[in-house]
Parts: C-alpha cells; structure tokens; sequence
C-alpha cells in the first residue's frame, strides 16, 4: 500500500468545532480516517484487512490535498467530515436513498457547524506551536 502521509489535524480546529457540535447538542465520534483516492477499495479484502489493522473507522476520498498541502506548508489543517456510508459494515453501503437522507437530515447542519466553527477560531483564535519534524 503506499505511504501514508500524517494528518496531524490542528488541536485548535478540533477544540473549537467540538465545542460548537456539543453547543448544538449533537453526538459526535473521533477516529482514524484513511484518506485516499483508490476506487472500489470496498472489494479488495486485503486493503480491507489492513483499515481493520491501522484501527481506520472510516474511508474519505475528498480531503487528501487539504491534508498534504497544509502538512507542507505548514498550515493549521482539520475536517468536519459527514459520514453518510459505513462500507466496512454488509448494511453500511450507501445507496440513492440513503444517500437523500443523508443530504436532507444533515448537510445544512454540517455547512452552519462548519461555518459557525471558523467564525469562532477568527474572532478567539489563538497562536498554538506545533512541533516540526
């Protein structure tokens, strides 16, 4: 498989999206989320058997530049991810219906979090320094 490139998220991000989602009342999950482009992972069980083995409990397809280019240069990075399949689970493969819902229930939701977050980390916004390897 090829090499995996740290994400390192920002603390900063992370600490003020959750105080907003918790101000909403809403349950959140952290984890490990395998960012990649590979298509049709899905079928390849010893791709499979190795997210099961780096503890991934998740897939994102979309947030790789975001990650390598902020990780180059050396710019504060997150994401507030909306899971709307869990394809590591037989019932977890997102459909044209599900994938509706998804879309009605929460991405309004999403995009105010996000909005609302970025707003905060603007006005509060703090210098935190991270370590350089």
């Amino acid at each position: 498989f090829p090499p995996e490139v740290p994400a390192l998220p920002s603390f900063k991000l992370h600490k003020f999206v959750s105080d907003i989602i918790l101000k909403h009342q809403i349950e959140y999950r952290t984890g490990v989320i395998y960012t990649t482009n590979r298509r049709l992972w899905e079928w390849d069980l010893n791709f499979k058997k190795y997210l099961s083995k780096i503890g991934a409990i998740g897939i994102d397809m979309e947030t790789a530049t975001i990650f390598i280019t902020g990780y180059a240069n050396q710019i504060a990075r997150g994401a507030l991810l909306l899971v709307s399949d869990l394809p590591m689970f037989p019932d977890g493969i997102k459909t044209t219906e599900s994938d509706a819902m998804v879309t009605k229930k929460y991405v309004d939701l999403h995009l105010s979090i996000g909005i609302e977050a970025m707003t905060e980390i603007g006005i509060k916004g703090e210098q935190i320094k991270h370590f350089t390897f």
